[in-house]
């Protein structure tokens, strides 16, 4: 396990939906998250996923299928009303997997 990866992954990960929640917050009004935020979470999820996997030079593939499998517990936290709680164990666990994966050339870090 690459610790150097697991931190970055998990700084690139939460900074990435971090900023990406804070602007649809802005664009849309808290009804479409209501009625659509069962495909817009997810949908941001695997688009930081890549972006992570991008910057840390991951094989995109692998990094989406980790941030998929991170992504099952944040749903059972969702559906138990704790949707924070529920993407910070996905950040650590998507941190953990991308630790794992081979690097290849790094994007920006």
């Amino acid at each position: 396990m690459d610790t150097s990866t697991l931190w970055r992954a998990a700084a690139v990960q939460a900074g990435g939906v971090a900023i990406l929640s804070v602007v649809l917050a802005a664009i849309f009004p808290h009804s479409f998250f209501e009625d659509w935020g069962w495909l817009v979470g997810p949908g941001a999820w695997i688009l930081c996923s890549l972006l992570t996997g991008r910057v840390l030079g991951l094989p995109p593939g692998p990094a989406m299928l980790g941030a998929m499998l991170a992504g099952i517990p944040s749903l059972l936290a969702v559906l138990i009303g704790l949707h924070w709680l529920g993407a910070v164990v996905a950040i650590v666990l998507f941190a953990l997997w991308c630790a794992r994966l081979p690097r290849g050339e790094a994007a920006w870090i």
